[in-house]
């Protein structure tokens, strides 16, 4: 059985099973603007933001699906991939391309889900269970290369997301993959991170030679390798 039961059952009782930090994410076949998308192939060895929007022709995410095609070599250059997700019918997503490249500027080049039965939404748990709208909450999950769920944010349909924000968090994201450390309040990619408190300090000296001096015995600063 692929996902834990938990996962299974929370799915069975409940019309949307919210995913949790270092859940799995569920693989899943789908229509695109693309082409047929088989996500455990697609995503293979990159990382993935997946957000969705509650619907197409809608004004804010109009500009958020602009502002990530422009962002496409920032997200290349970390080995992300982006993939968004509506319900709606695919000749909608379609049109609604167009209207996004004539009010925008630019057309989204990746690939946008028809997810008009929401089968894909619930089970990434999008969908309020106590919502009479059948809308997607607009979501952003950041899944690593192992296919684990390693952010979540969702954000109400006033308030457009920071694709800016997204970027640096998906950095930290990284550095914390690679390497036992931690990003302090406001990190930038540069900027020192924190050492583990886990790692003995035998093994921090090891790992990070060029550590700063020590704040609190769980609070030491270090520069990632090079």
């Amino acid at each position: 059985m692929r996902y834990g039961l938990g996962l299974l059952l929370c799915c069975w009782l409940t019309p949307a099973c919210a995913l949790l930090l270092g859940d799995e994410a569920p693989d899943f076949h789908a229509d695109t603007t693309a082409g047929p998308l088989h996500f455990d192939d697609w995503r293979q060895d990159h990382w993935v933001v997946l957000f969705s929007h509650p619907a197409s022709f809608t004004p804010v995410c109009t500009t958020e699906l602009a502002a990530v095609q422009r962002r496409q070599k920032a997200f290349a250059a970390r080995g992300v991939r982006t993939l968004a997700l509506a319900v709606s019918p695919l000749d909608d997503l379609r049109r609604w391309l167009d209207d996004i490249e004539r009010s925008q500027g630019v057309r989204p080049a990746f690939p946008l889900i028809a997810d008009h039965h929401r089968t894909i939404s619930t089970r990434y748990g999008m969908l309020h269970p106590r919502a009479q709208s059948v809308s997607t909450v607009r979501s952003v999950f950041v899944i690593d290369p192992r296919g684990r769920l390693r952010l979540k944010m969702d954000y109400p349909a006033q308030v457009g997301r920071n694709f800016d924000e997204l970027l640096r968090a998906i950095d930290a994201l990284q550095a914390t993959y690679q390497y036992p450390v931690l990003t302090p309040v406001d990190w930038q990619p540069g900027d020192d991170v924190i050492i583990s408190p886990r790692l003995s300090p035998a093994d921090a000296r090891m790992l990070f030679p060029a550590q700063r001096d020590t704040v609190l015995p769980y609070l030491k600063y270090t520069p990632l390798p090079q």
